[in-house]
């Protein structure tokens, strides 16, 4: 079969996710498993009707960047600041025993000792789609319980880069602990110039230019994705560089009418992440690793609820508000795909690891979009009682 054109691509994801998504509502099941379910039936592995599944999670990550960018938008900088002191104690208790599971579900399976660390690399992070995308909006904008998610997933993601550059370095041998100390340098350098940009250069072009409606999304566009781009070329991340964008910009008067202009953007990318997320699944390796990515994703929605719920009872946090926040956090998350794209291209661990990462995050994705969708307020409840946005 000739491979399909990016039209065509595009005409098979969205005609057939509108198709999955009118079935899933009709069944009330939760859209985010219709989109990965599509993406196994038309990917390399099932249908092969679409072979360019590498272009399309690419071009996926944009989503990822605009759902930081407009998560900084909804927050003030001081309101940050406080958050994050909260959730350091909790983000780095809970990383610790996460990286450990990891590393004994890999030991209990065979798996050599760097592939069982990198495992549990992979375990250690959850959501920033599910988690955001799952949360309503008036939880995220106002109360106590989007702050502390937020936090949470903002520490996970410093994290998550330092993994990445150890990753990135493990081809040598050792950690290149100096270019990780010069990335995490230029932190406070980027937030300076990003603080520095948007007061003087963006502020008095959007005061000046603010009738012009397309002008100001074209703006935003560009300051998030330049900031993004300038982040990851220091060293940090493309998501830091939005989130940072986004928190710059949120004292900005026009900062929500940007918000509600990107958002119909930040969706189409979504749909086109969880289409590749299950794309680009070997099902064929599914015999090979089923018993301990079955194990690992019952270890990951068992265990990681109750360590948040014990970890923010420490903090004095309501214990419905724990179990909520544990529920919602209660999966690997998409840097945990990243980490072991970058652990097989250095060579750290074999397919077989790959794909149980992989087969995880899925499994992980899907039971833990069900658990909230059907216990918990969120945008796309299947219960009215519990529908919120």
């Amino acid at each position: 079969m000739p491979e399909a054109s990016l039209f065509q691509s595009f005409f098979l994801i969205f005609t057939g996710a509108a198709i999955v998504a009118s079935l899933a509502l009709w069944g009330r099941q939760p859209l985010l498993v219709a989109y990965i379910a599509l993406g196994c039936l038309l990917g390399p592995s099932g249908l092969a009707v679409i072979d360019n599944v590498d272009l399309m999670a690419e071009m996926s990550s944009i989503g990822i960047i605009f759902l930081l960018f407009l998560l900084g938008l909804d927050m003030q900088p001081k309101a940050l600041i406080s958050v994050l002191r909260k959730a350091t104690f909790v983000g780095l208790i809970s990383c610790g025993i996460f990286l450990a599971m990891g590393y004994g579900i890999g030991r209990l399976f065979g798996f050599t000792d760097t592939e069982s660390w990198v495992i549990g690399m992979a375990m250690m992070f959850s959501s920033t789609i599910i988690g955001i995308k799952l949360l309503p909006t008036t939880v995220l904008h106002h109360k106590h319980l989007g702050e502390m998610m937020v936090g949470l997933l903002l520490f996970q993601d410093f994290v998550a880069i330092t993994c990445l550059m150890i990753l990135l370095s493990g081809s040598t041998g050792s950690v290149d602990f100096t270019q990780l100390g010069i990335s995490f340098a230029a932190l406070p350098l980027l937030i300076g110039f990003a603080w520095g940009a948007v007061r003087y250069v963006l502020q008095p072009l959007l005061t000046k230019f603010d009738r012009f409606h397309e002008y100001v999304f074209l703006l935003a566009l560009g300051w998030c994705m330049g900031l993004a781009e300038l982040a990851e070329v220091v060293g940090l991340s493309r998501e830091i560089g939005a989130f940072i964008a986004g928190i710059t910009l949120a004292t900005s008067p026009i900062a929500q009418y940007i918000a509600i202009s990107l958002k119909p953007l930040r969706d189409f990318f979504l749909i086109l992440f969880f289409f590749s997320l299950g794309a680009q699944f070997h099902l064929d390796m599914v015999p090979e690793i089923a018993l301990p990515a079955v194990v690992a994703a019952i270890a990951v929605l068992a265990i990681k609820p109750v360590i948040f719920r014990y970890l923010l009872g420490q903090q004095s946090e309501r214990k419905i508000l724990a179990w909520d926040i544990g529920f919602r956090l209660g999966q690997i998350s998409e840097f945990s795909l990243l980490i072991a794209f970058l652990a097989v291209s250095q060579q750290l661990i074999g397919s077989k690891a790959s794909h149980l990462i992989q087969a995880t995050a899925i499994l992980t994705f899907l039971v833990s979009s069900y658990i909230v969708v059907l216990n918990f307020p969120n945008p796309i409840a299947i219960k009215d009682e519990l529908r919120r946005d």
